[in-house]
């Protein structure tokens, strides 16, 4: 059964919160699922599982503050910071206390979902995360180096360019085997859009401390895990939430979203863990 997807915008403390929005078309069995992208893409990327979870329940997926449609913030923020403009939307999406949610994350969504957790948890019931960033401290102070120190846009477009080809390479041509071309070239659109303003989340998330956060989680957690380059890392986080399963997927290693086979059986497994009593 296909399912209708909508884009919409709500008042955040930002401005503007640029969502998708699907309903089921016949009876509702799950509590909302509130969707957050990685850095730097939007919404966008997750219409096929949109698509496969609305069948039975309503899902939003929220463009972050600064990415895809939503306004930017007037500077970088942190992942709580993130979390928690996005959280004060919910009631006016109708995700009420009463009935609760469930939200998944995908890389830097995956912080942000523990965060959101972490702000409400009177709110959100169930959690599941993909692929959590986790790094060492010298790592991650390496890379929060580069993001802080990303150059800005130039009048000759050098820096643009630069970073359309990086893109390209990375998102279009090492693809995953079986993604076409134009769905492809639509994530590199959709990941360019932000322009020199990506580092910005990759500031929240090599700033990001898991160790005192992790350990705060009261929800059950899902780690949904393909077999991607930051599968041990993520693992190794996974291990600092009190209460989680994990469930892996070798079969697949990256392009999750845009491989039928893979959103089905991310539909099988979110599903079997959220729709628990």
């Amino acid at each position: 059964m296909s399912v209708a997807i909508i884009r919409g915008y709500t008042n955040g403390r930002y401005g503007q919160v640029h969502y998708r929005v699907a309903r089921p078309a016949g009876p509702t069995v799950g509590r909302p699922l509130i969707l957050f992208h990685q850095n730097p893409s939007s919404s966008f990327e997750y219409e096929p599982l949109i698509a496969e979870m609305a069948t039975d329940r309503v899902v939003l997926a929220l463009d972050t503050p600064g990415y895809g449609m939503s306004d930017r913030p007037p500077a970088p923020l942190t992942i709580a910071g993130y979390a928690t403009a996005m959280v004060e939307v919910f009631p006016d999406l109708g995700v009420t206390v009463t009935e609760g949610c469930d939200v998944y994350g995908f890389h830097t969504g995956a912080l942000l979902s523990i965060e959101a957790a972490l702000a409400r948890p009177d709110l959100v019931r169930r959690v599941a995360v993909t692929g959590m960033p986790m790094r060492t401290a010298e790592d991650a102070a390496a890379l929060l180096e580069v993001a802080n120190t990303a150059p800005p846009l130039d009048e000759t477009g050098e820096v643009a360019l630069g970073m359309a080809k990086r893109l390209w390479d990375y998102v279009v041509t090492a693809r995953a085997a079986g993604v076409p071309l134009r769905r492809a070239a639509d994530n590199w659109v959709d990941k360019l859009r932000v322009m020199d303003r990506s580092q910005w989340a990759y500031v929240a998330v090599w700033s990001y401390q898991y160790q005192p956060r992790l350990p705060l989680v009261t929800q059950p957690v899902l780690v949904l895990q393909p077999n991607e380059d930051i599968r041990d890392v993520s693992l190794a986080a996974a291990a600092l939430l009190p209460d989680h399963r994990i469930v892996e997927m070798p079969e697949w290693d990256r392009d999750i979203f845009d491989l039928p086979a893979a959103v089905t059986r991310m539909g099988v497994e979110l599903r079997r863990f959220l729709d628990q009593p």
